[in-house]
């Protein structure tokens, strides 16, 4: 077979499948119905399309961002390869995309350019996605169709539906955090009256699509190693600086998202393997940091020790474990620090301007704790991620 053919099919053959998976996911996702329960409908499956269109769209100009740039600096790579996830429940579909550079970027400024164009492009079409979800959301009773059995309880079914009993026991109910942009199109975009619950985002479409894709944006944006935003903050600081910088951010990550994982309330016998296997983890996703073994693990117990104690002192304080997952895989796949470039010419006026916009975008994006799933036992909540 020809080898572009090849290229072609593997590369289109992807997208399509993502196109299904994340398709299947949206339905569930704003209807509540999986391809895995008997009486899946092609109408059932054409519901999740507002989702996919929007979460694939911005994907794709992220990447894009990142491919156009890369060609318009001759730089060889391939297309986006995207990434499918089967249908398994409370997942979005897939796992992201990503382009393979085929050489060596050399330059700073080069890097600077791949690097930031894809979340500035992805962010992009996020704003036009939300803008419009925010603009055109259905009315309030439109909640009693996902929801049938809020209807008995009228507008005010808030204050009913997510108390503990309410809930069948297995059920999942989702509920997002909140980041500073969909505060701002809460607050000064949307008509407050048709502004869905917390507990209910997940059924409109548009708004969970573009919500998570803020959330993803804003990982890419995360100023550490050879993330985008570590690209970006490479560009405006150079080495030295950005390995510091990095550093900090990288450790700050790391005990907010492990802060109460390990809490006194578990009792002596959990705690008695939770803290060694908490703390190898730690030293695990601090091998990123490239320091001596000694010294890696001196900071993954000190690091521990004040997460515990600050629990110990204000047991309600606590972090986002589902951040763990990311700060592992940074620490120890993707890298913590910035190799030195060949070409260490500084930035031009513009390119900082932009570099700063891109630091204010990851604020204004990042959500300290963007999805929690509390599931129904019995008479009671279990929290979870």
């Amino acid at each position: 077979m020809n080898p572009k053919l090849k290229t072609a099919l593997i590369h289109s053959s992807l997208f399509i499948v993502t196109f299904i998976t994340t398709t299947l996911a949206g339905a569930e996702w704003t209807t509540g119905k999986s391809i895995l329960v008997s009486g899946y409908t092609w109408a059932d499956f054409y519901s999740g399309l507002p989702y996919s269109i929007c979460f694939l769209s911005i994907l794709t100009a992220h990447e894009f961002g990142h491919y156009f740039t890369a060609i318009y600096h001759r730089v060889r790579t391939s297309l986006p390869y995207y990434i499918p996830l089967p249908p398994i429940p409370l997942m979005f579909g897939t796992l992201g995309a990503l382009i393979r550079l085929k050489q060596r970027v050399s330059s700073t400024r080069e890097n600077f350019d791949i690097g930031i164009a894809g979340p500035l492009a992805g962010f992009v079409v996020s704003l036009g996605f939300l803008f419009y979800g925010f603009t055109h959301l259905p009315p309030p009773e439109y909640i009693f169709q996902i929801h049938p059995e809020y209807e008995q309880f009228g507008l005010d079914y808030a204050n009913y539906v997510y108390q503990v009993g309410f809930l069948p026991e297995g059920t999942a109910n989702v509920f997002l955090g909140k980041n500073l942009l969909f505060l701002f199109f809460e607050n000064f975009i949307a008509d407050p009256a048709r502004v869905p619950n917390i507990h209910e985002i997940i059924h409109y479409p548009f708004l969970f699509a573009g919500f998570l894709s803020l959330v993803f944006t804003s990982i890419n944006l995360l100023p550490i190693g050879q993330l985008d935003g570590g690209h970006v903050l490479y560009g405006l600081v150079g080495h030295k600086w950005h390995r510091r910088i990095a550093t900090v951010i990288f450790v700050g990550f790391l005990f907010y998202a492990g802060l109460g994982y390990v809490h006194p309330k578990d009792g002596l016998n959990v705690l008695i393997y939770e803290i060694p296997l908490f703390i190898g983890f730690h030293y695990l996703a601090m091998r990123g940091l490239a320091l001596p073994q000694r010294d890696t693990w001196m900071y993954a117990i000190g690091l521990f020790v004040i997460q515990y104690g600050i629990v110990s002192l204000f047991p309600n304080v606590v972090g986002y474990p589902g951040w763990l997952l990311f700060a592992f895989i940074i620490g120890r796949f993707v890298g913590i620090q910035h190799p030195p470039s060949q070409d260490e010419t500084p930035l031009s006026p513009g390119r900082i301007i932009l570099g700063v916009i891109a630091l204010l975008i990851f604020v204004i994006c990042f959500t300290p704790n963007p999805l929690e799933i509390v599931q129904a036992v019995g008479t009671s909540q279990v929290s979870g991620l």
